[in-house]
């Protein structure tokens, strides 16, 4: 299914009744690509929402949200490693792992001094070269080698490589039924694989489910192909910036990160007026 481009004059509004859902993916979207921490504004546009009664989920592909944004946000529900871990109210909901055999094809991989984190819900495991600093958001997480990653716990895997798209060709082809986003811009060295069925698209759906909302009253706001499935299931979708993958997924786009607060207390003025 694909819906009509986005347009710059907003005229398809989205949905502005009780019960309300919106869902956010955060890099490049709730905030800046990396960032740690959310806009007042847009803070403040949520909590003028989370007041009038809309409930708030954020779907994120990172492993862990950042405390100072689960603080600003007060979420209803948190879905992390794109949709492969679900928390409701706090409450761990679901957690999607790798079947017989997957992960094991998927490491088997033929990209020379690729580098490869695998996450499970506690600790992430990787191996970084002699004289090759970490990325910061590696060492805010319990962290091993690879030679000790419990192949039966490990809920994503992610590649850093120049050639990871010729790696994404070939699981496709091999395992249909695993979940691949990157590999293209905007993130074109960088490869995601979930599990079968943990992608953003499920994680809105089970949420909206948990929180008795209809499916038609959820808004979802994405920026990258990540994003694709939970514009795709959403009631009403908002493409945050201007990849063009995106946009035969969207009703509406706002230019980046930053335009949100308008959007949303924009949205809030409707729930008001209801």
């Amino acid at each position: 299914m694909t819906r009509r481009p986005p347009t710059d004059d907003f005229s398809r509004q989205p949905p502005a009744t009780l019960p309300l859902l919106v869902a956010f993916d955060l890099d490049g979207t709730l905030i800046a690509d990396g960032a740690r921490d959310i806009p007042v504004a847009t803070a403040e546009a949520l909590a003028r929402l989370k007041a009038l009664g809309v409930q708030v989920a954020i779907i994120t592909g990172r492993d862990l949200p950042p405390d100072a944004v689960r603080e600003a946000v007060q979420p209803d529900a948190v879905a992390t490693n794109n949709g492969g871990r679900i928390e409701i109210g706090g409450t761990l909901h679901q957690e999607s792992r790798f079947g017989p055999g997957d992960l094991e094809a998927v490491l088997a991989h033929e990209l020379d001094d690729a580098r490869i984190v695998l996450f499970a819900a506690d600790c992430i495991y990787f191996d970084i070269p002699e004289g090759v600093q970490p990325e910061p958001w590696m060492l805010l997480r319990t962290h091993k080698p690879l030679s000790e990653a419990p192949h039966d716990d490990i809920l994503k895997v992610g590649f850093y490589h120049l050639d990871v798209a010729a790696l994404a060709g070939r699981l496709r082809q091999s395992h249909p039924h695993l979940v691949l986003t990157g590999a293209q811009p905007p993130y074109p060295h960088f490869l995601t694989v979930t599990p079968d069925g943990a992608h953003k698209g499920a994680a809105l759906t089970l949420i909206a489910q948990a929180l008795n909302v209809p499916l038609e009253r959820t808004i979802a706001f994405g920026d990258s192909d990540n994003d694709e499935a939970m514009l795709e299931v959403a009631g009403h979708a908002v493409q945050v910036g201007t990849l063009p993958l995106l946009a035969q997924h969207a009703h509406q786009q706002v230019p980046n990160h930053l335009a949100l607060a308008e959007y949303l207390n924009g949205l809030a003025e409707r729930v008001e007026g209801q």
